[in-house]
């Protein structure tokens, strides 16, 4: 009866070459996971990128057809002005209301701060 065995060293070593060449595959596998996926995201930013410029001109020609329109009852440059206006408000009010949006996501995260703390004298504590 012949029977193959090896030491508890040589085992060890096999167990840490597989290891290591698994970690290595997993780390390649990853790469190509995060690289497939940095494409997509790539490929769909640069369609927005697109679409956004495309929703900006159609928005231009939506405001110069408003124009046109009131032009009709009132005289060319008028309507000019009162879409301008128009326009001007709403960029206000937006910028207004970003702001403030923008000052409340601004705060700092107190409850998270404080469970860090406790967390942090919990530890001292600890190794007192």
């Amino acid at each position: 009866m012949a029977t193959d065995h090896q030491s508890i060293g040589e085992l060890i070593g096999r167990l840490s070459e597989q290891g290591a060449r698994l970690l290595h595959a997993e780390i390649e596998l990853a790469k190509a996971e995060v690289a497939a996926r940095a494409k997509a995201v790539g490929i769909g930013a640069a369609m927005f990128g697109g679409a956004a410029l495309f929703g900006f001109f159609a928005f231009a020609t939506l405001i110069a057809t408003a124009i046109m329109g009131l032009a009709n009852a009132v005289a060319p440059w008028l309507a000019g002005l009162i879409v301008s206006l128009a326009l001007l408000a709403l960029t206000a009010a937006l910028a207004l209301i970003g702001r403030a949006q923008l000052k409340a996501g601004a705060t700092k995260p107190d409850r998270t701060v404080a469970n860090v703390k406790k967390d942090v004298d919990a530890v001292k504590e600890g190794l007192s």
